[in-house]
């Protein structure tokens, strides 16, 4: 029986994983698409946004570089 329930939680937390690590978009241009269509569309005068491309993490990111001496505050990732 303990085997089982072992079993079981494995399937769960691998399922789990599955659906949470699983790319946003296909591609890099179809993220990097996204991220300039939010930011344009977010641009207001007390922010300063911009989005950059992380090879690492294969991942566009969107951020607000306002903040005085403070490290660039992540609005939303988009990851391919």
């Amino acid at each position: 029986m303990k085997v089982i329930i072992i079993i079981f939680i494995t399937c769960l937390i691998s399922i789990a994983g599955i659906i949470y690590f699983k790319p946003e978009y296909g591609s890099a241009f179809e993220a990097d698409q996204q991220c300039h269509f939010e930011m344009s569309n977010l641009t207001l005068e007390a922010y300063k946004l911009g989005c950059d491309h992380d090879l690492e993490t294969r991942q566009w990111i969107l951020f607000n570089s306002e903040v005085s001496n403070k490290p660039a505050e992540i609005l939303k990732r988009y990851r391919y």
